[in-house]
């Protein structure tokens, strides 16, 4: 126990010590900090010794009331204060625990939850789904597995939070209308453009898509990253992915943390791959110069962006705003009366449809918006289609400007262009974000030279060393057979050698002489050929090693 305590509870109320209006005093514990009891306080400086000593008196303890100004502590009567009785509380004001607090809190959410990593594009939620989904053997060449199997890896090996959090990170990353390249492949109901909610997790299954295989984890057993204790210490977890492309800003990023946020749009992957080539080739190359390649976002939604103004703020400075509009075709529904009707084939990024065609409905039985008869939705499996009718006589270009003006068919999407780089939050441009992906790329390339390199290595020995061991068995045996010959040819008596040597040596035609001959070559040639193989290994290997070293 604790030498200087105070009851465990929450203290609310008025102190009266004497003469005047009570005074207003409030203390509470913020738990332990190792052997520390953290006690806050906000109750006037003369008032201390007092409130401590009647807390203490409550419940009969003795008065050992230590007041030096800032700290003010009661120690225990009993004096069982645990081992040497070192334990101590320390006395802090209210609004500097609560400030040192606070901002291990906003730490903990912008660097833990909220906030992807420049280098991977990931959140710390995606990249234990993928990592667990991967130790799975959920690859996109094996079956499908139940969505609640990896809800539960996760949650039992590196995600010590809620099921439905991780559930929903799974299901966004398999919607093709939310990513422009879905990192997972969905079996089921993954929810619809009509914001409805997916099927359970019992009912769903997935498994990783070909393109994350290859972008994100392709090389994770080489060395290429750090791995980290889980939250009980008892395996590890990659601290990031060996991403190939900056999947930050092919997918982009949302998050809302303390303080900051982040609202990245996604990109094209072909445009993406020729700036990155453009940055490689030419370090100093201008955004004016990597936008001739990559002009602008790309939703996977679709939509039209309108100008450019805001586009080229947002990839100079990391903030801009940009302005999508749906895309529409007017088609001629009836050539005699001349009635027409706006097709909407393409919505922008993170707009409701359900909702578009409610909020119009909405508006042409308010009188707001005039000129339409009539909407739906024939929307179907291969593509979106919401037809607007027009009435006879109307102006389809003065609708579509009132649908922009009213509706979500115009939106802006405000870029934030925040990422986590070397453990801190900040706001990157478009160069800034590619050369610092180009960075790390470099780094696992390096890392992974440096592994194979290794690896070729202790080959290389084990080769040379079983190369060795064969050639000296190759001439042990040649020894003792040598032997063996000298030794029998020895013992045997002259006189009946030589009486048997000359119907031995007439029954021995050429025919026979040859074959001999030509079996004693072959066994020779296949006793060679062995060595000659790890020669030509250790060959293979001593050039894999020069290239190796030359990377790193």
């Amino acid at each position: 126990m604790n030498p200087y305590c105070i009851a465990p509870r929450t203290h609310f109320g008025p102190l009266n010590t004497g003469p005047g209006p009570a005074t207003q005093a409030m203390a509470f514990s913020t738990g332990l900090h190792g052997s520390e009891l953290r006690f806050l306080y906000a109750v006037a400086p003369h008032h201390r010794r007092r409130f401590f000593s009647v807390q203490a008196s409550a419940r009969g303890e003795e008065e050992d009331v230590v007041d030096n100004g800032s700290v003010v502590a009661v120690r225990d009567g009993g004096g069982n204060g645990g081992e040497g009785g070192e334990g101590r509380i320390v006395i802090s004001e209210l609004h500097k625990e609560a400030t040192e607090a606070y901002m291990a809190y906003a730490m903990s959410v912008l660097l833990g939850r909220a906030l992807p990593d420049v280098r991977d594009g990931l959140k710390p939620v995606h990249r234990r789904i993928l990592y667990a989904m991967h130790e799975l053997g959920l690859s996109s060449r094996k079956p499908y597995k139940k969505c609640a199997r990896v809800v539960g890896e996760v949650l039992g090996k590196f995600h010590p939070h809620g099921d439905n959090a991780v559930y929903d990170s799974l299901v966004r990353m398999a919607q093709d209308f939310s990513l422009r390249s879905p990192l997972i492949r969905g079996h089921g109901n993954f929810g619809s453009i009509d914001a409805d909610p997916p099927a359970a997790m019992r009912y769903t299954e997935c498994r990783l898509e070909a393109l994350t295989e290859a972008m994100l984890l392709a090389d994770l057993e080489q060395d290429t990253v750090d791995f980290i204790p889980n939250f009980d210490n008892s395996q590890k977890e990659p601290s990031l992915l060996p991403a190939r492309i900056p999947n930050l800003l092919l997918n982009g990023a949302s998050g809302i943390a303390v303080g900051m946020a982040t609202n990245i749009p996604p990109h094209n992957l072909g445009e993406l791959v020729d700036a990155l080539s453009v940055l490689i080739h030419n370090p100093d190359a201008t955004l004016q110069e990597l936008l001739e390649y990559m002009p602008g976002p790309d939703f996977p939604t679709g939509g039209i962006v309108m100008g450019n103004i805001g586009i080229l703020e947002a990839y100079r400075t990391g903030r801009g705003r940009v302005v999508i509009r749906g895309k529409t075709d007017v088609e001629l529904l009836d050539s005699k009366s001349k009635r027409s009707a706006i097709i909407i084939k393409e919505i922008p990024y993170q707009t409701n449809k359900a909702s578009l065609v409610e909020k119009i409905a909405e508006l042409v039985e308010n009188k707001s918006l005039e000129g339409i008869s009539d909407i739906r939705d024939e929307s179907d499996r291969s593509g979106m289609r919401i037809v607007i009718e027009l009435k006879r006589g109307s102006d389809p270009s003065i609708v579509l400007n009132n649908l922009y003006r009213l509706t979500a068919l115009q939106s802006t999407f405000s870029c934030n262009m925040v990422g986590i780089l070397n453990g801190q939050p900040k706001q990157m441009g478009l160069k800034e974000l590619l050369q610092a992906f180009l960075d790390f790329r470099c780094s696992v390339v390096e890392r992974r030279a440096k592994f194979k390199l290794s690896q070729a290595q202790d080959r290389y020995h084990i080769v040379e060393s079983g190369t060795f061991k064969e050639c000296e068995d190759h001439a042990k045996f040649s020894f003792n057979i040598l032997s063996f010959d000298i030794d029998r040819n020895l013992g045997h008596k002259r006189g009946r050698f030589r009486e048997r040597r000359k119907p031995k040596v007439e029954r021995i035609d050429d025919t026979g002489t040859c074959e001999n001959l030509h079996e004693a070559e072959t066994n020779g040639k296949k006793s060679e050929e062995q060595p000659s193989k790890d020669r030509a290994k250790q060959e293979l290997l001593v050039a894999e090693d020069l290239r190796l070293r030359g990377i790193c």
